[in-house]
């Protein structure tokens, strides 16, 4: 990573990406426990991964900050890291998710240890943009407003009048082409946004903001004070934040709490491609198509298919005289929806996870510190599991999710311990744990280590 030419201007711009979010709307894929931020829907790179490639080569890459929940801390960690971004010092992490509001004051106060005179610019972790080179130029401009003590907000013009953003009319000219904002209005209905275009001094509020710290905290102490008291009083302590008081901050987001009381806030209208990737629609509308006018994405054979979303992982799809369809395979689940009305897949993950069942919640695969499982079969019985340990990374049976009588290596070399002596193993070796045993399993080599785990319910077969 290199240093922009901006060095002087941007030594004190700290740009927080917010990754709490669970995308519910891009189910199967997205789930809460590997939200949309961790996907890879564009590219090679996972949506934070492109969202701080854009903002490095013009910030400090130390200046990086990160916001998301605890159960995807050490997940956010390797993505820096597989960009060559260490993440340490630069991930906050919340004991829940709170809204925007709660995140964004959090980090206000990790970064004022850091630098009192930040310049900090909120991103969504989870959106896309086109012309990164466009959108440098408007960060360039908002850190000029927000200098001048404006708080402002990318206003995205609009090219059809969408009912599903909210929006911000633009009021007196200010530097820099910036506005002075007139009002923020909610998600309007066709005819309003219809209006909106017509007027062209409305624009959707893309949920990404530029401001000086001490210009925002006082706004914090003035439209949001016990919020701002509340969260001074848990960030001053030397421990972590605890989660049942973090739990009792007020749910709201940053757009109610502050932008649409403060006197203080400028749109800066943007035409950078932007998308907030909120759904299959929005993501099929982004995405580049072919000539039948649909997205391929995985092992994919269309015969007679038009103006569909295709997307599979492990397996083949085929498709036969179909059009204007989502189709998303995963492991353990599928989606079949038209496009436009995609975005009801919100209803079906609340009736998931009123069932009970753990599809809303996470994957067959799920990533932990130490690296991740995958379930290969599950019965009445017991489970097998694959298991991939990262380099010099150690799973604690005892104290993770994993029940396992037998580890039998596929690749890789491990020490299990904690059995009546330290075991070797590499690979096409195994060894039987017993039943309840309190095992380590140490990775001793600097590249993964794969494991077949298998675990019997009620007692060792």
């Amino acid at each position: 990573m290199h240093r922009s030419p901006d060095s002087e201007l941007f030594r004190h711009v700290y740009p927080v990406l917010l990754a709490g979010g669970t995308g519910t709307r891009l189910w199967p894929v997205s789930r809460q426990l590997y939200p949309k931020q961790l996907v890879k829907f564009v590219g090679n790179a996972s949506l934070i991964q492109n969202t701080v490639s854009r903002l490095t080569p013009l910030v400090y890459p130390e200046n990086v900050r990160v916001v998301c929940g605890a159960d995807h801390y050490y997940e956010i960690d390797r993505h820096l890291t597989d960009i060559q971004l260490s993440g340490r010092g630069k991930i906050i992490s919340e004991p829940c998710g709170r809204n925007t509001a709660p995140a964004v004051l959090m980090a206000m106060f990790h970064v004022m240890e850091m630098d009192k005179d930040a310049v900090m610019c909120i991103f969504p972790a989870d959106h896309v943009i086109r012309d990164v080179p466009d959108f440098q130029n408007n960060v360039r401009k908002a850190v000029a407003l927000a200098e001048e003590g404006h708080i402002v907000t990318f206003g995205i013009r609009p090219h059809y009048p969408e009912t599903g953003y909210g929006y911000i009319e633009a009021g007196e000219a200010l530097k820099d082409q910036g506005f002075r904002v007139r009002r923020f209005v909610e998600k309007p209905d066709r005819a309003t946004a219809e209006a909106y275009l017509k007027a062209g001094n409305f624009f959707w509020n893309s949920g990404m903001f530029t401001f000086k710290l001490t210009v925002m905290m006082e706004e914090f102490q003035t439209y949001a004070p016990e919020l701002y008291q509340s969260m001074k009083a848990m960030v001053s302590k030397s421990s972590a934040p605890d989660p049942d008081d973090y739990r009792q901050l007020p749910d709201i987001s940053i757009d109610y709490a502050i932008m649409e009381q403060t006197r203080k806030a400028a749109v800066l209208p943007s035409d950078f491609g932007w998308s907030d990737i909120g759904s299959w629609k929005s993501l099929f509308d982004f995405m580049p198509k072919n000539s039948d006018e649909n997205v391929i994405i995985g092992d994919v054979v269309t015969k007679d298919t038009k103006n569909s979303f295709i997307m599979g992982q492990d397996r083949l799809i085929a498709t036969n005289h179909v059009e204007n369809l989502v189709i998303v395979d995963t492991q353990d689940s599928i989606f079949i929806s038209d496009i436009e009305n995609s975005r009801d897949v919100k209803s079906i993950v609340s009736m998931l996870k009123e069932n009970g069942r753990k599809e809303f919640y996470q994957h067959l695969t799920v990533y932990h510190e130490w690296g991740k499982s995958t379930i290969l079969h599950q019965d009445s019985a017991g489970m097998v599991y694959h298991l991939t340990l990262f380099p010099g990374k150690t799973l604690h049976l005892a104290e993770s999710t994993i029940t396992a009588d037998h580890l039998a290596v596929t690749s890789g070399e491990i020490m299990v311990s904690g059995l009546d002596c330290d075991t070797a193993l590499g690979k096409g070796q195994s060894t039987h744990l017993g039943n309840g045993k309190p095992a380590v399993v140490t990775n001793l080599k600097m590249v993964p280590a794969q494991v077949v785990a298998i675990g019997f319910k009620g007692g060792e077969k």
